[in-house]
């Protein structure tokens, strides 16, 4: 259903266009509107105008709606205001001629809409609400001309889908409760603004580390709104809380989870184990709180990163959006819900499916640190140690590759706990979580742990997409057909290896109490540190082993903490341990 555009059009005043889409299908129209919000985020006295791009099917009749919103459409695109300016994604291709309209909404402040984008704040979430109340007959909209445009064609029922920020956007409508919201699909998506920019008290590195929401605002706001905007960026910039990365009211604006109790639309979380963009913790905390909320729901973890499942499973992916879609907008019984809820891919590329995730039979598996043991620098053993410290110091830029390397030698600048090789395979399907016993001479001390398989494997290695590619690369018919465009797939480059980082993550010690207010370290005794790594389902074989690698400063993965120069700890093996989520319960001995 790709539109196509009549020299006369650009002769016209109106927004509505009937376009002959093909011979095999009936025309479509497309239309520009504009729709008036609640928010005036720029503060100019008037109400964030949000402009929104239809194209529906020529016929009589109500039809649902599946949406994009997204901060991106205005990056290099065309800004005519009376004609739509894209469509270049595969849904209204595909969903138009099965009776669906498509609308692309460009939120607040980018593109053709008015306001200021304020990354991940209420303004976002009130953008796509204005759209979704036009669309269900509460807000009013408007062509270009000034005429009213009113959506007399929608049944009000949306399915948001989209990746990365588009993605975002829909775990925001749905935390909100907005009515008519019946389902979302995030890809890639953000569940957490404070977790994209932090892990515990600590900023990531990169850009992430210093004013990342102003960052962002400033790459997506649109020309027109740049100067206006100013004030609101530079608010941004003063209430993020760099200064400290404690979890503030600024990020408990930003974050959808504990408003789960909200959402009632179903879910359908698309996820990279290996995207460490939208880290693996932003679908994996997100999917828990659904869990505890009896959200109908659906998963697929692949094994790439920063991706769009229409550029490695095109076809399994139409066809369950289709279903999806049908079922949640359209009330058909068939047969989606009882399909299994988890499809999760394996390292060789295949698919499994299962009932559930974490896969059902998952129990937590408790490993103590201990004293070397077998030839190994440090053991974990499914007994407590009595007693023994061992003393990590600064990592000096220590690679990952060298964090992990040749655990069998002491190292002050990372310390390492392994397993005996496992006699049977071990399943990780879950969180894992971790506490150390440590006495520092730093009352900030980051740390870091990273999950680890240890044993000969080949290792798949897969090119992420940006999140502006993602978004606006092109999705035509012939994309699909040619692999090109949206549908190329990743490349894959294949590794020998001796270990797998299977998860990590990291924390300021002073946070371990609360991420909203700091406890410093004693400097003087032992403190008990307990840190979450991210989400991960991954099978470890026998034969292998499974080590925790803990260090300081990761700046491969964290900003470095200056305050934390010549920091040296020692950590108790007595009270230290990790929680692996293992289907089955123990298999370690």
């Amino acid at each position: 259903m790709r539109r196509v555009y009549l020299v006369v059009a650009a002769l016209l005043t109106a927004t509505t266009i009937i376009t002959p889409v093909s011979a095999a299908a009936p025309a479509a129209i497309t239309e520009t509107v504009y729709v008036e919000s609640t928010t005036d985020s720029d503060a100019d006295g008037t109400l964030d105008r949000i402009a929104a791009d239809v194209m529906r099917p020529d016929s009589a009749g109500k039809v649902p709606i599946v949406m994009e919103a997204s901060p991106y459409y205005g990056l290099g695109a065309e800004m005519a205001t009376n004609v739509p300016r894209g469509f270049k994604r595969w849904y209204d291709e595909y969903f138009v001629p099965r009776g669906y309209a498509v609308v692309e909404m460009e939120m607040q402040g980018t593109s053709r809409s008015t306001g200021c984008p304020t990354t991940g704040g209420p303004e976002d979430t009130a953008s796509v609400r204005a759209v979704v109340d036009w669309l269900n007959g509460r807000a009013k909209a408007f062509y270009a001309d000034g005429r009213p445009a009113v959506a007399s064609w929608s049944t009000g029922n949306v399915g948001m889908l989209g990746v990365s920020y588009n993605g975002t956007l829909p775990n925001a409508a749905a935390a909100a409760g907005i009515p008519g919201v019946k389902t979302i699909v995030p890809i890639a998506a953000i569940s957490s603004w404070y977790e994209y920019s932090r892990d515990q008290g600590i900023g990531y590195r990169g850009t992430h580390s210093k004013d990342y929401p102003t960052y962002l605002a400033n790459y997506v706001v649109s020309a027109a709104q740049k100067a206006k905007c100013k004030p609101v960026f530079d608010r941004l910039a003063r209430e993020d809380g760099d200064e400290t990365f404690d979890y503030t009211s600024f990020w408990k604006a930003r974050d959808y989870r504990p408003s789960a109790q909200n959402v009632s639309a179903s879910v359908f979380v698309v996820h990279g184990q290996a995207d460490w963009n939208v880290k693996p913790s932003q679908f994996g905390r997100w999917w828990q709180n659904l869990a505890d909320r009896g959200v109908p729901r659906k998963i697929w973890l692949h094994r790439g990163g920063h991706l769009d499942p229409i550029s490695f499973r095109q076809a399994e992916w139409q066809r369950v959006m289709g279903l999806w879609m049908d079922h949640w907008l359209k009330g058909v019984d068939n047969g989606i819900m009882s399909e299994p809820m988890a499809d999760v891919q394996k390292p060789d590329g295949g698919w499994e499916q299962h009932g559930a995730w974490p896969q059902p039979g998952t129990k937590d598996t408790t490993l103590y640190f201990g004293p070397a043991a077998g030839g190994m620098s440090g053991s974990l053993t499914t007994t407590p140690s009595t007693g023994g410290t061992q003393r990590l110091g600064d990592n000096a830029n220590l690679s990952e590759s060298a964090m992990m390397a040749n655990p069998e030698l002491t190292d002050s600048r990372r310390l390492v706990y392994v397993t005996a090789p496992l006699k049977q395979p071990a399943r990780l399907s879950g969180e894992v979580r971790l506490t150390a016993r440590v006495a520092s001479n730093r009352p900030s001390t980051p740390l870091t742990a990273l999950l680890v398989d240890y044993g000969p494997s080949s290792q798949a290695v897969l090119t992420d997409r940006s999140p502006v590619q993602l978004s606006t690369e092109t999705c035509t018919r012939t994309d699909l057909r040619d692999r090109t465009g949206c549908a190329r797939p990743p490349d894959v480059s294949v590794q020998a290896v001796t270990a797998t980082m299977l998860s990590r993550g990291a924390i300021d010690a002073k946070n371990r109490l609360s991420l909203e207010s700091p406890t410093p370290l004693p400097t003087n005794a032992t403190a008990d540190v307990g840190w979450r790594l991210h989400a991960r389902d991954a099978l470890i074989p026998a034969g292998h082993r499974i080590g925790i690698v803990i260090v300081t400063n990761h700046s491969g993965y964290i900003g470095p903490d200056t305050s934390a120069n010549g920091i040296s700890l020692n950590v108790s093996l007595d009270g230290s341990k990790v929680m692996l989520p293992i289907v089955g319960g123990a298999v370690i001995t």
